[in-house]
């Protein structure tokens, strides 16, 4: 209620505000619309000051020149009107300007003083834990659908890592196994004339022989 109080002066003391300014400005108007029709009056009576002075009639001369300052005078009272209505008007405008000023300040602070409300410490820190227990959720749904189900449950991890052991020592013990190739030997080259002596041919004896005619009896 106080705010709907508050929000209702405001707007009357705006509404206020622009009534005044168009009053002095339709008063601004009307003063500059007289001391025009005066300027014309003073110059009028110049004029006509100047006509008695041709025609020798110093008396109208003189009567017209004081006419002309009376005008004078009002002109200059009207400037004086027209000045203090324009130092109205700019301070009016200044304090129409501060008003709406100091209203946004007030409506922004409102504004941010209802954030405030409506997020506080203690609901950050809820909608954080609320957070961490969705991830946490999640996490555990990630990992009950990557676990095994059916057969490939069954499976024992240590029976299966032993048979990969066993295959690997198979394969290693293959590879031991297999006959090393040797590189065949470079010919070596004997200078000609060079030649190696070749060991002359044994001559058999009585006993090898008799061991010859033995091995063919067993081969019967």
């Amino acid at each position: 209620m106080f705010s709907r109080v508050f929000r209702k002066g405001k707007e009357q003391s705006q509404t206020n505000a622009v009534a005044t300014l168009d009053k002095l400005n339709e008063t601004l108007e009307m003063l500059e619309k007289k001391e025009r029709v005066l300027i014309k009056k003073a110059s009028a009576e110049v004029e006509k000051a100047k006509e008695y002075t041709k025609a020798k009639n110093k008396r109208a001369a003189i009567q017209c020149l004081k006419r002309k300052r009376l005008y004078e005078q009002q002109i200059e009272q009207l400037g004086n009107f027209q000045l203090r209505i324009h130092d109205q008007m700019i301070l009016l405008e200044g304090a129409k300007a501060t008003t709406e000023t100091v209203d946004a300040l007030r409506t922004g602070a409102a504004a941010m003083k209802t954030m405030h409300k409506t997020t506080n410490i203690d609901d950050l820190d809820k909608t954080m834990d609320e957070i961490n227990e969705q991830t946490e959720n999640m996490k555990q749904i990630q990992e009950a659908l990557s676990t095994p189900i059916g057969s490939a449950a069954d499976f024992d991890e240590d029976e299966l890592e032993a048979e990969l052991e066993e295959l690997e020592g198979a394969e290693l013990e293959e590879q031991l196994l297999q006959p090393t190739t040797t590189a065949p030997a470079a010919p070596v080259s004997i200078p000609a004339g060079r030649q190696p002596a070749r060991p002359a041919p044994q001559k058999s004896t009585a006993e090898d022989d008799e061991l010859a005619a033995l091995q063919a009896e067993l081969a019967l």
